[in-house]
């Protein structure tokens, strides 16, 4: 019962805005590290931004920082990946991903190290 579930993807023309959500059903977020990774057509999935355990430490990928921000809403077990000025280059199908991580330390972009995941949401960015 343990799911997470994305939500807020859509078609957008290039410099708009998209928020995507990711709820978490069967646990909460305390203790866990989340993520966004995205995964476009032919290419390997990649991490785009991550929020720690403690702290509130995030990280960023270089092709996002400055357009995107993750953030959390704790009360409603949710976070969110708030997209501006979004590119073509930042379609894909994007997800969110948790790792039980109960540290102070800046989370990880890599996919290999998130144990649970979403169904994905696409993202067009396109005029």
């Amino acid at each position: 019962q343990l799911q997470l579930v994305e939500s807020g993807g859509g078609l957008v023309q290039p410099g708009g805005s998209l928020r995507l959500s990711c709820a978490a059903s069967g646990f909460t977020w305390d203790g866990y590290e989340i993520g966004w990774f995205r995964q476009a057509p032919g290419k390997e999935r990649e991490g785009v931004s991550c929020i720690s355990t403690r702290g509130g430490r995030t990280n960023y990928a270089d092709s996002v920082k400055g357009r995107f921000t993750i953030s959390r809403d704790n009360a409603k077990n949710t976070v969110y990946l708030q997209m501006n000025s979004l590119k073509p280059e930042d379609t894909a199908i994007y997800y969110c991903a948790a790792v039980p991580k109960d540290v102070f330390r800046l989370c990880v972009l890599r996919p290999a190290d998130y144990d649970y995941w979403g169904q994905g949401t696409q993202v067009t960015v396109s005029s």
